[in-house]
């Protein structure tokens, strides 16, 4: 199943998708977009030129596992994703994403205006990581 990761973003949104036996999770790439709405349609609209059968949100809950602003806003983005495309949307938790991603690419030495324009795809990518990892195990 070609699943797509969405880490929303109030400026920048990150996308990553797996191929369709879930192996492999790749960037694809950052929405540039500050309107919610623009960026919801975006979004969907990546979704579906790329296949995407289920959507995966990114959920930033808090470190002591309650629900902030930041959680709220990415589940409505999720709600109207699930009503904008019709396709399955499941929340995945994203607690230190963005931090690993940082991590990543301090390893990788990478730096300035290109580290600002991949990370938010590369925190898209854990998440997809996490969630396929999630759903191997639970087939066992």
């Amino acid at each position: 199943m070609i699943i797509m990761a969405v880490d929303f973003g109030d400026s920048r949104t990150g996308l990553a998708v797996c191929d369709k036996s879930e192996f492999l999770a790749s960037p694809a790439g950052v929405i540039a977009e500050k309107d919610f709405d623009i960026c919801m349609e975006k979004v969907a609209a990546e979704a579906k030129a790329r296949g995407a059968e289920l959507l995966v949100v990114g959920y930033p809950k808090n470190m002591n596992n309650t629900i902030g602003e930041r959680a709220e806003k990415c589940s409505a983005f999720a709600e109207g994703l699930k009503k904008m495309t019709g396709l399955p949307v499941e929340l995945w938790d994203e607690r230190c994403t963005t931090v690993s991603a940082h991590n990543y690419l301090n390893v990788t030495n990478t730096r300035g205006k290109k580290r600002k324009a991949v990370v938010d795809a590369v925190a898209a990518t854990i998440i997809l990581e996490s969630y396929m990892g999630y759903r191997k195990n639970a087939q066992h």
